[in-house]
């Protein structure tokens, strides 16, 4: 009958788009991830809120809503927590020369007078998002004052867009050199020879930052012990080393992603971002610098997989100077914004490092880059290498997305924060 066949092709209607829907969002959430990456499907989903994201703030920002990382900025919003003190940790919020810090310390027992041991830490977020603040911080924070018996200071340093390099770098610089006073010290009862700085990607970069910049500074009587790098971005200049070739759409940091973070922590200005996507924004000056990363020389030939090294393209005249003198031309051969860039002699006074890199990582080659000049210049250096590893694993740790690799990788950096400080 009519009345059967009309039914019929609703139905049939109905299943097609049940079909469509779930394809689509097969289609959506499967990714090409190498076999080896434990917990596969579980990136994946993760991955997929990333990337919807990521999609809404490109929509956005075409709209003239509200610019991509105003819409990024939701991941720390959506984690943020109001940390307090427990039964083991003392919390307090509190401002060191002008810049917000989390201070975590270990409940005092009794008459306890003992010095401890601190780590000043740095989170991650591209320098344009994350927060202190934020659980997966708030979690490593008290994992760290519990299992170390140390004081922990997490830096709330001002954020890009809106504060542009050296602004970020200046905070965490400021508050560092206010906490290695020894009155301040003294305060908190922290040992002055036990004190480590640390950070995860744009953290780790500002960490490396803060340890070479520190051994110029005239009279500092304290120095810092060790320093902790997970997954640092250390450089600028070349980005088409052979990580950021191999894993350009790897979650949870595609390259477009860290070309855009770099960016935007140096202008608003759209023309940098096309031209490091290309690979083309040095110039003259910038490409003196390039032998510090010239990959060929410093990653182990078991790095440089299928690909050949050739040095960036350097922009002549008008074109390379289009940024202006005082712009990000300028900014991103600065050691304070790459740190990989200082020369030889720089390193030679470093403190003992721990550098953490994962295989699945855009940023892996600036990492072990960094660990074969601190090696070469005499530096201490402990290479936690993760072949099944993937970019921002250490803040996996609060559910739905916990990751087993994420709790080794917090059990090892911590261990060895035990050993070395």
């Amino acid at each position: 009958s009519t009345a059967g066949y009309a039914r019929w092709k609703m139905r049939l209607g109905s299943i097609i788009l049940f079909v469509a829907l779930c394809s689509l969002t097969a289609y959506y959430i499967y990714e090409p991830i190498p076999e080896e990456i434990e917990e596969r499907w579980k990136l994946m989903l993760t991955n997929s809120f990333f990337r919807s994201l990521s999609h809404l703030a490109d929509f956005s920002e075409l709209l003239g809503l509200k610019d991509y990382m105003g819409v990024m900025y939701f991941i720390t919003l959506a984690e943020k927590v109001v940390p307090v003190s427990d039964e083991h940790v003392k919390v307090t919020e509190e401002k060191l020369d002008g810049v917000e810090v989390v201070l975590y310390q270990p409940k005092q027992r009794g008459d306890d007078t003992e010095l401890r041991r601190a780590v000043i830490y740095l989170h991650g977020g591209g320098w344009c998002l994350g927060s202190s603040r934020m659980s997966p911080y708030d979690l490593l924070a008290r994992k760290m004052v519990t299992e170390l018996d140390a004081v922990v200071l997490s830096v709330e340093y001002r954020l890009a867009p809106a504060h542009h390099f050296p602004v970020p770098y200046e905070d965490v610089y400021r508050v560092v050199k206010h906490f290695l006073q020894k009155g301040v010290l003294a305060l908190y009862s922290v040992d002055p020879g036990r004190i480590a700085v640390s950070g995860d990607s744009a953290g780790g970069n500002l960490a490396a930052a803060v340890s070479q910049q520190l051994l110029k500074e005239p009279g500092q009587q304290v120095q810092l012990k060790a320093q902790a790098l997970i997954y640092p971005v250390l450089q600028a200049l070349d980005l088409y080393t052979p990580s950021y070739q191999q894993n350009r759409d790897m979650p949870i940091l595609p390259r477009t992603l860290m070309v855009r973070f770099w960016s935007e922590y140096f202008t608003s200005d759209k023309a940098l971002f096309r031209a490091m996507m290309a690979n083309t924004h040095n110039n003259p000056e910038s490409s003196s610098l390039l032998k510090f990363v010239n990959w060929s020389a410093f990653l182990p030939e078991t790095y440089h997989r299928k690909y050949n090294y050739s040095a960036p393209a350097v922009a002549q005249g008008a074109e390379g100077e289009a940024f202006g003198v005082d712009g990000p031309s300028r900014s991103f051969a600065d050691p304070r914004a790459s740190p990989l860039l200082v020369p030889d002699a720089a390193l030679h006074s470093l403190p003992k490092a721990y550098i953490l890199t994962c295989e699945y990582d855009v940023l892996r080659d600036d990492g072990i880059m960094y660990v074969t000049r601190l090696r070469a210049a005499g530096v201490e250096v402990t290479h936690e290498h993760y072949e099944t590893g993937f970019h921002g694993g250490l803040m996996f740790t609060v559910w739905p997305t916990d990751f087993l690799i994420a709790r080794r990788m917090t059990d090892n950096y911590i261990k060895w924060l035990k050993k070395n400080l």
